[in-house]
């Protein structure tokens, strides 16, 4: 068995003494592990960091065997994503969110999306003083994009497209967190304080700001939490909060940042 790929690498963990076991995510194979020999070595090590680009070739006697990889540098972005905080934690928490899908499960958009924002985080990352406030709040929105395609992928998509009480597509404010569905802001009044605020730029052509996207964040984090970490088991990824804090940071007025 045998197929030729472009892929991301998500991380990788040791296995014997020269070798490891690789995580990569690719268009139309989804998340896939596979063993690199030979890849603790000095030539490989740094094309194996999580955010590159490889060129992967995948071999196994057998489809269900987890198989080898031979890979070949295509993009190397991950030292432009470690120099800024955004680009660090963005890329540890668009790997944690791609754990949670099947291993081999093919997902196109959210490799489309993952290689769309990992672009961005690395060109803005390629000098720290470059950020600002524009966008810190633009890295936010796009891996909050993330989180809601995410949740659709996993069978447990919002529906922002019109009021669930009256059908009204205009003046959407809220969204209910028992249907995950939006409410518009006359029909959920006597019910605020029950439920979730929601951004407009999520629903319109509207620019978001910094809470816009915090709240966001609230929103996603919510769901998240209530069908996917808690059923399972598990916690949200610390990557998380610390990529949320990180938007907050270049978001903030320079003053703010001690720059």
């Amino acid at each position: 068995m045998e197929w030729r790929e472009e892929a991301i690498v998500l991380g990788v963990r040791r296995h014997g003494e020269s070798s490891v076991i690789t995580e990569l995510m690719t268009r139309s194979r989804g998340r896939h592990l596979g063993l690199v020999r030979g890849g603790r070595s000095r030539r490989l090590q740094p094309v194996l960091q999580p955010g590159n680009q490889v060129q992967v070739t995948w071999r196994a006697r057998l489809d269900e065997h987890m198989g080898t990889f031979a890979v070949e540098p295509t993009e190397l972005r991950a030292a432009r994503l470690m120099e800024s905080s955004l680009g660090l934690h963005g890329v540890q928490l668009l790997a944690a969110h791609l754990r949670l899908l099947p291993e081999r499960d093919p997902h196109p958009r959210l490799y489309d999306g993952l290689r769309i924002i990992l672009d961005h985080l690395a060109s803005e990352g390629a000098g720290l003083s470059a950020l600002n406030r524009r966008e810190g709040i633009a890295a936010g929105e796009m891996i909050l994009r993330f989180e809601i395609e995410l949740l659709a992928e996993l069978g447990f998509g919002l529906d922002l497209s019109c009021c669930a009480a009256t059908g009204a597509h205009d003046d959407l404010a809220y969204v209910s967190p028992k249907s995950g569905r939006a409410v518009s802001r006359v029909a959920g009044a006597p019910w605020k304080e029950k439920l979730l605020p929601l951004p407009a730029f999520l629903v319109e052509a509207v620019p978001s700001s910094a809470a816009d996207v915090s709240a966001g964040f609230l929103l996603t984090g919510y769901f998240l939490s209530r069908h996917v970490f808690e059923p399972r088991g598990l916690e949200a990824p610390s990557s998380r909060d610390a990529f949320i804090a990180a938007v907050a940071m270049d978001a903030s007025p320079a003053g703010e940042r001690g720059l």
